[in-house]
């Protein structure tokens, strides 16, 4: 789902982007409820970025990656964490393209995202490369999102991927 997103485009920085669990829903622009084989998944894109609320018979996962004035826990690079009887995985990157590059990559994955039944973007008014996108599955009892928040201003293309999921029998010796 491709969407147009009712607020004003600023000048925000990738390095602005801060990462939490745990947070309670945040007003959201545009909102996608999926159902995964029993997971119900609401991907979320914010003002100042994105939010993935889950829900399954074992529990709650909130992720919140956004410009969140004040915050203090940075975008890192990775996290593991167990929750409960889940294993939570976030890794983050950034892309530093040319402008020609970028502009061809914005449209790459705003089409991807935006034509797959499990996709949400959104576009931001004022600039056509400015946007926010997540994309989700389920695969092998577990269930995993892609996000990508756009800075064209500065040629930059912050890429996330999580992974939440029942711990593996390995994982529990």
């Amino acid at each position: 789902m491709l969407t147009t997103l009712n607020t004003a485009y600023t000048d925000t920085r990738a390095d602005d982007l801060a990462w939490a669990l745990g947070r309670e829903p945040l007003p959201a622009l545009a909102t996608l409820d999926l159902e995964l084989a029993g997971a119900r998944l609401q991907l979320r894109l914010l003002g100042a970025s994105h939010q993935v609320l889950l829900e399954e018979e074992r529990g709650t996962c909130s992720e919140t990656v956004a410009c969140i004035p004040g915050s203090s826990t940075p975008l890192p690079l990775g996290v593991a964490k167990r929750m409960g009887d889940w294993e939570y995985e976030f890794a983050a990157h950034v892309e530093n393209l040319s402008k020609g590059s970028f502009a061809g990559r914005a449209q790459e994955l705003i089409a991807l995202v935006s034509d797959h039944p499990n996709g949400l973007a959104g576009v931001f008014p004022g600039s056509p490369h400015a946007f926010t996108a997540l994309l989700a599955h389920r695969q092998e009892g577990q269930v995993h999102w892609r996000t990508w928040h756009a800075y064209p201003q500065e040629g930059q293309l912050v890429v996330t991927r999580t992974r939440v999921g029942v711990r593996t029998p390995a994982a529990l010796r």
